[in-house]
């Protein structure tokens, strides 16, 4: 089977570093799924809009290599343990897919470019090509009873985030706030904790520079534009 793009993702990260590692964490981080010429068509989403979320299958096409095994390191593991490429989810697989829940937050008519969505929490990075879209069934996609694997026995805790008057106002609010929750789940590899460090990441055009001290609080120190 060969697949083709219907649509590609806009987002304000434009780099894979800082993009959040799984859907949904980050639900003030706006994004919008522009449709190719041929599904640029009102008919294509119609009745999209009373949906709330939606399933968006993708591809991980900022990744250099292919995958070359059949384990993995989680982060949520601290990058040392390794589990099956399928107990997962990796960026690094046989077939790069990747599968993301997004808040739909508006679905629009643009006169250019036809339907848009404005989704929310979406971890896909600015260009993404996405080949699928399938709206979230609650009978069908919802299940409190669900078992997580080594996920349920590794609690994650956000990272305090400091950002200095002089450089958080160069960002609008909606974009301050999103941005603030990207940082909060700690951009940076699992195994790197060196506090005297500065990460940087591109977000709305600007580049960002943090470190994370010795106290765990995330500080941002410059940004660019």
């Amino acid at each position: 089977m060969q697949i083709e793009p219907i649509a590609h993702f806009r987002s304000p990260l434009t780099s894979k570093f800082g993009i959040p590692r799984q859907g949904g964490l980050a639900q003030s981080l706006e994004g919008l799924i522009v449709f190719e010429p041929p599904y640029r068509h009102a008919e294509a989403v119609r009745g999209l809009e009373e949906f709330s979320h939606l399933w968006i299958i993708w591809e991980f096409s900022a990744n250099r290599h292919a995958a070359t095994g059949l384990t993995v390191r989680p982060p949520r593991l601290g990058g040392n343990q390794r589990v099956g490429v399928f107990a997962s989810r990796s960026p690094f697989r046989p077939n790069g897919l990747g599968l993301t829940c997004a808040y739909i937050n508006k679905v629009e008519i643009d006169e250019h470019l036809g339907p848009v969505i404005l989704v929310g929490g979406a971890d896909l990075m600015d260009g993404t090509p996405i080949y699928d879209l399938k709206p979230y069934v609650r009978y069908a996609d919802c299940h409190p009873d669900a078992r997580s694997g080594f996920v349920d026995d590794n609690e994650w805790q956000p990272l305090p985030v400091e950002i200095p008057e002089a450089l958080s106002a160069q960002f609008s609010e909606r974009e301050l706030k999103a941005l603030r929750e990207v940082l909060a789940l700690d951009p940076r590899p699992r195994y790197q904790e060196d506090p005297d460090r500065t990460y940087g990441m591109p977000f709305a055009g600007r580049d960002v520079r943090f470190r994370v001290g010795a106290d765990g609080c995330l500080r941002v120190v410059s940004v660019q534009s």
